[in-house]
């Protein structure tokens, strides 16, 4: 047979394993490797930084279930695109990161771009590894697809000094490996599923709470049909919004606090005891409420907090296992009183939302909010970056649909906004995706928006722009000013839409415009410095 190089090596690999989209920044020895995976049919889009490289393959792996994949340059250009990494693994989000680096052969001779870069992903991955045989490169790329997917899904690291990219060998001592991803799923105990349903059935006032984990193993069908055998009510993590639409008779988003304080029993759907939860410890849960913790990972089980029920397993089968076991033990007529006090707390929040319907100039974030949900389609897929945005959009944004929310994820990560918005762009042709942003965090990567217009990636991006980073006051407010940025006016000097919104009027009818328009745009809103999203509102 022909010989062939590594870089072909590596993008027939990521061929032969339906590898559909990568993202990069050109340069170094990875070059090669894009051109190869175009010539193969792969599209590959290039970005301005390798931070949004490592954000939109994050974002494409949370629309899609498959793994997000980005390649960059050798030192610096591998260096930069760590914090994406580490915000990818931090979200248990499947993405492989492929770095070039200097030449194997020249190591401690101080060549170019050298820089030893394992170790600075290995404590931010699953996996971080350097290839170091030519003839195995599609083996490296196959450990690396199938960590990333494996149990608790993560970002992975491989390492690809330029020789061996460089390197030519005989394709017949290439072993591309075959078969080896299977799709089994582990089932729960089914001694443990009857303690859990056991539990439920003593409870008066459960909850159900998901997290991703349950978009991942895309449970979705199988949780609606639980919550609504059942009539227990849902919750979800920030992460996990839309898995069951939020409109359900059995969601309460108003009375998400009274609920997660208040309830006797717990049951954790594929979500961790992390800050977002507040580590389900008092005062946010009771201290004596039961705890059922189902997750893929079993060191997530009663991690932070005593659990009474650990559950080990896929959560689309073990779902399946508490569907069959419950049916005749636990029934909606059970938490009926619990409902309906869920239900007045609900309707009481509701009528509180004086912000939603103000004309106070500038704008309050919470009527900017109001303008995008009621002008916002079902199926838009919607991306929020920022701090007081973030918080205000939390509390009055809805989600319908399984993978159509994206946000900062568990790290709080700034400047996911338009790399995520590329990369659900670039996994959702043709639907409409959405980013609202804070002034603050736009700034972060802004110019991909060049990307997006390179790419005919037809993102609308809205910016709550309070002059500053957070709310005035916050943090004591060092460093905070921005001022009022023309953020439409730079975008529209690169090919977006952009308009510039004073008037609370005026937002509807600027969403609607930049919607409708044949590419990306920029909404630029100018909103109330002052308001910060953490007085009044409680997660």
């Amino acid at each position: 047979m022909a010989e062939v190089t590594g870089s072909q090596i590596v993008a027939k690999a990521l061929k032969n394993d339906g590898v559909e989209v990568i993202f990069y920044l050109m340069g170094g020895p990875i070059s090669p490797i894009l051109s190869e995976a175009e010539r193969l049919g792969i599209t590959c889009y290039y970005v301005r930084h390798e931070q949004a490289a490592a954000m939109a393959a994050h974002a494409y792996a949370r629309c899609t279930g498959k793994t997000g994949i980005c390649i960059t340059a050798s030192g610096p250009g591998t260096a930069n695109a760590i914090t994406g990494i580490a915000n990818a693994q931090a979200d248990a989000a499947p993405v492989l990161c492929l770095g070039g680096s200097a030449a194997l052969s020249g190591l401690t001779n101080e060549i170019f771009q050298e820089m030893d870069q394992v170790p600075m992903f290995k404590s931010v991955t699953k996996l971080s590894f350097k290839a170091e045989m030519t003839s195995r490169l599609a083996e490296y790329v196959s450990v690396g697809l199938r960590h990333a997917q494996e149990g608790c899904k993560g970002a992975v690291y491989i390492d690809l000094p330029g020789d061996i990219l460089g390197n030519k060998v005989d394709e017949s001592k290439v072993m591309y490996p075959a078969g080896y991803r299977v799709d089994a799923r582990p089932m729960g105990d089914p001694a443990q599923v009857r303690k859990a349903v056991e539990i439920l059935a003593m409870a008066q006032s459960p909850m159900v709470l998901s997290g991703s984990g349950v978009l991942w193993s895309e449970a979705w069908n199988e949780m609606r049909t639980f919550v609504e055998q059942t009539g227990i009510p849902f919750y979800t993590t920030p992460q996990g919004r839309g898995v069951i639409p939020e409109d359900h008779a059995l969601f309460f988003g108003g009375a998400r606090s009274t609920a997660f304080r208040e309830a006797d029993a717990v049951l954790v759907l594929g979500t961790r005891a992390n800050a977002m939860s507040l580590n389900f410890r008092p005062p946010r849960f009771k201290a004596d409420a039961k705890f059922i913790e189902v997750n893929i990972d079993g060191k997530e089980l009663g991690h932070n907090r005593p659990v009474d029920v650990g559950i080990l397993g896929d959560a689309k089968m073990v779902i399946n296992q508490l569907i069959e076991e419950s049916k005749g033990k636990l029934k909606p007529a059970l938490y009926t009183k619990w409902i309906e006090h869920l239900r007045k707390e609900d309707a009481a929040r509701a009528e509180k939302g004086t912000e939603l319907h103000s004309d106070a100039m500038p704008i309050h974030p919470l009527r900017l909010c109001k303008e995008l949900r009621d002008v916002m389609p079902r199926d838009a897929i919607l991306v929020v970056d920022g701090h007081e945005i973030l918080g205000f959009a939390r509390h009055s944004i809805p989600f319908f649909k399984p993978r159509h929310s994206l946000n900062a994820g568990p790290h709080g990560c700034m400047g996911v906004g338009v790399p995520f918005g590329l990369g659900a762009q670039a996994a959702n042709p043709g639907k409409p995706v959405i980013v609202l942003s804070g002034d603050g965090a736009f700034g972060w990567n802004g110019m991909e928006m060049d990307t997006a217009v390179r790419h005919k990636l037809p993102i609308k991006v809205i910016i709550s722009n309070n002059a500053g980073f957070t709310g005035r006051g916050t943090y004591g407010g060092v460093g905070r000013e921005l001022g009022w940025l023309r953020y439409d006016q730079m975008m529209a000097a690169i090919g977006c839409h952009g308009e510039w919104v004073e008037d609370p009027k005026d937002i509807r009818p600027a969403i609607e415009r930049a919607l409708k328009f044949n590419g990306p745009a920029v909404v630029n809103v100018k909103t109330e410095p002052t308001a910060r999203a953490s007085q009044g509102v409680g997660f």
